[in-house]
């Protein structure tokens, strides 16, 4: 569920276009006016006020924002602008090929991501940046974590709530063979069951696998496995159980002690305030006893702080 809020009355994208050049012109930008009206609109809408801004003033409004805002403010509404599968190429390919290498960053975005999700954005990478994703997984990540990113982006798993319970047993059964059971571990077991299996399929070898030995399939993993791989099996095992209760964790750790990282907070802020930030505020409050609003208000300032608190809304 969405907390994005969009007024009860809308004005046009060519009304928002003609605002939004106001708050540029003149000396200094009305940086309130951008936020108030950007954090207001969604996918559809931010897009026809950019259509609408090319058209009226023959200026990309990207292109304007970017050198009217700096640092995370212009970082996150940058983010912001894009449709949802241009954001997620956007943010890999920053990721793997950026000033800072951050394989942690793409392997979240690629393993909580849906199979649908993942082939359009895949192409999204491909009409972006003249490459193909696999091509930028190759050059930069390695190993297992590598071979199991190939399988995932490239096998399209079933998306619907049908479970096969005997297929459920087998896969918990060959799991453990894979892993506790056996000294040292079968990569590529665990690479085939979790890269070809649906979520709610994994949600249901979790809780066999629990039944079966007395053990969790998370703790398994960890003890397992280790690094990226681990990473990366976690990711997609903990989205199948429940997507808003990773990402409240991931949010979490990136403003936790000393320093925050600004970056994790903008990804998962921005990619999921439409579509389940209202989950993952009440997963935070159940496992932080803390509003998600309220951590953010305590970790940013400003304009910034006021964009971010825009998109998760209210703490009630």
């Amino acid at each position: 569920m969405s907390t994005l809020s969009v007024p009860p009355v809308l004005t046009s994208p060519q009304h928002d276009a003609v605002q939004l050049y106001k708050a540029f012109k003149g000396f200094g930008c009305d940086t309130g006016t951008v936020v108030d009206i950007l954090a207001h609109r969604d996918a559809t809408q931010r897009a026809l006020i950019q259509q609408e801004y090319r058209t009226m003033y023959s200026d990309e409004l990207t292109k304007r924002l970017s050198s009217e805002l700096s640092g995370d403010l212009k970082r996150a509404v940058l983010l912001w602008m894009h449709d949802p599968a241009g954001r997620d190429a956007t943010i890999v390919r920053q990721a793997l090929t950026g000033d800072i290498i951050d394989l942690k960053a793409a392997t979240e975005v690629i393993c909580s991501r849906s199979s649908s999700q993942i082939q359009v954005f895949k192409q999204a990478y491909h009409a972006k940046f003249g490459v193909h994703l696999e091509h930028d997984l190759n050059f930069h990540t390695s190993s297992d974590h590598l071979k199991l990113l190939l399988a995932y982006v490239s096998i399209t798993r079933y998306e619907g709530p049908e479970v096969d319970r005997a297929m459920v047993d087998k896969d918990a059964k060959v799991l453990y063979k894979a892993g506790e059971k056996k000294l040292g571990t079968d990569e590529k077991t665990f690479i085939h069951i979790f890269s070809e299996r649906s979520r709610p399929h994994l949600a249901a070898v979790s809780i066999a696998y629990h039944h079966m030995y007395g053990n969790s399939l998370k703790k398994a993993v960890k003890s397992e496995t280790s690094g990226l791989f681990e990473d990366a099996l976690l990711t997609i095992l903990r989205c199948a159980e429940n997507p808003a209760k990773y990402f409240a964790k991931v949010l979490h750790k990136a403003m936790k002690g000393m320093g925050t990282n600004d970056t994790t907070l903008i990804r998962v802020v921005v990619s999921r305030t439409e579509i389940d930030m209202q989950y993952i505020k009440a997963e935070y409050q159940k496992k932080y006893r803390k509003p998600l609003g309220d951590a953010i208000h305590s970790e940013t300032s400003g304009h910034y702080r006021a964009f971010l608190l825009a998109l998760v809304g209210p703490n009630h």
